[in-house]
């Protein structure tokens, strides 16, 4: 071989070893995103088809609005205005709300999840809110625009995080809630806890009601406690519950289950075990 082809043959081997090696490191790479696990899901079904077919859902769901218009209509009376200080009686009015399953129904998002056993995971959630195809709690536009009309500013306080905020906000708008606008949806930017928003509301206004699937919706003093402590301080407050505090159900995921496993990072076998193990049983 002379050497002029000597050279040109090795140096397309060369080349074609080189852009080889490239395209499999790629391909690996690609290949080495983390893929999301397989969990244990079907413990949920039951839950996302009561919130899904069961008019009792439905039910409850317009019990609790019902019950938050009472708290408006009975906040206004006489009696009422009494027992407020002047101050307070100057401010306007606002009510504080949750909105993923307590403004916004995610059970298709939750029900995706289950069948396809993946547990709850940022991409797929963000996902979801681009959609935007959430659709409203029953009872909750109604109530949201009955509020509006008796002067009382709604509020949408949410641990959706800031990022997800033009994507909510356009669901809200599309199914019909009022009062969405940048100072009235406040979602999470850096702790979970709610208390700040509520009390940054709370200088300006005066909150008749909150509204939530979570306690930790209503009150601080609820955050990160066992089952026993959710329980104590949930009496201790008994008669805030269908006046001030308003709770809608919602039996799918919460800080209810978080409690069960003591608020730990468990495999889905210890997450399983701890339920079973938490079962009262005669």
């Amino acid at each position: 071989m002379k050497p002029k082809n000597y050279l040109l043959t090795f140096g397309l081997i060369v080349t074609s070893v080189v852009s080889t090696y490239f395209a499999t490191v790629s391909t690996a790479q690609q290949g080495a995103q983390p893929a999301i696990a397989t969990a244990d899901t079907e413990y949920q079904v039951a839950s996302i088809l009561y919130m899904q077919k069961a008019a009792e859902f439905r039910a409850l769901c317009y019990q609790a609005f019902n019950l938050a218009k009472m708290q408006i209509d009975n906040d206004g009376d006489k009696k009422s205005q009494k027992t407020l200080t002047k101050a307070e009686r100057k401010m306007p009015r606002a009510i504080v709300v949750d909105i993923d399953e307590t403004m916004l129904d995610n059970s298709p998002a939750q029900a995706f999840g289950a069948k396809n056993r993946q547990g709850f995971n940022l991409k797929s959630w963000y996902d979801w809110g681009e959609m935007r195809k959430a659709k409203a709690i029953p009872g909750a536009v109604d109530f949201a625009n009955y509020a509006k009309s008796k002067n009382v500013r709604i509020f949408y306080v949410s641990n959706r995080d800031e990022v997800q905020k033009k994507a909510t906000m356009d669901n809200l708008t599309a199914v019909g809630f009022p009062d969405v606008s940048d100072e009235n949806v406040l979602l999470r930017q850096k702790d979970s806890t709610k208390e700040p928003r509520r009390q940054s509301i709370a200088a300006k206004y005066r909150i008749i009601a909150l509204i939530g699937d979570n306690l930790n919706d209503h009150a601080q003093v609820f955050e990160r406690k066992s089952v026993a402590d959710r329980f104590a301080e949930t009496d201790k407050v008994k008669n805030l519950w269908g006046t001030k505090y308003i709770v809608l159900p919602n039996a799918m995921y919460g800080d209810w289950e978080s409690a069960i496993y003591e608020y730990q990072r468990l495999t889905e076998a210890q997450k399983s075990e701890k339920r079973i193990n938490a079962l009262e049983l005669p």
